[in-house]
């Protein structure tokens, strides 16, 4: 089942409760996600979207993952 706008900010909430999160898309399937937070700092890209990936708590996992494909842009804040 397709996820949601909001499922997908709800969870990355849970991790990144203070974070600027802006959601995209609108099939459900192939989402975007723009995560700004200062947990980010210091830490390269790898290990920033891996963290991104974990807060969505295996919702990605496998071919029957309810999110397909979700473009990332993660960074800390200015």
């Amino acid at each position: 089942m397709p996820m949601e706008r909001h499922e997908i900010e709800q969870l990355l909430r849970e991790t990144f409760p203070d974070a600027q999160i802006q959601i995209g898309g609108d099939d459900g399937v192939h989402m975007s996600a723009m995560v700004i937070d200062e947990s980010f700092r210091g830490k390269n890209r790898v290990q920033q979207q891996r963290a991104v990936y974990a807060a969505l708590k295996g919702r990605m996992d496998g071919p029957s993952g309810e999110l397909h494909a979700l473009a990332l842009t993660t960074r800390a804040p200015d």
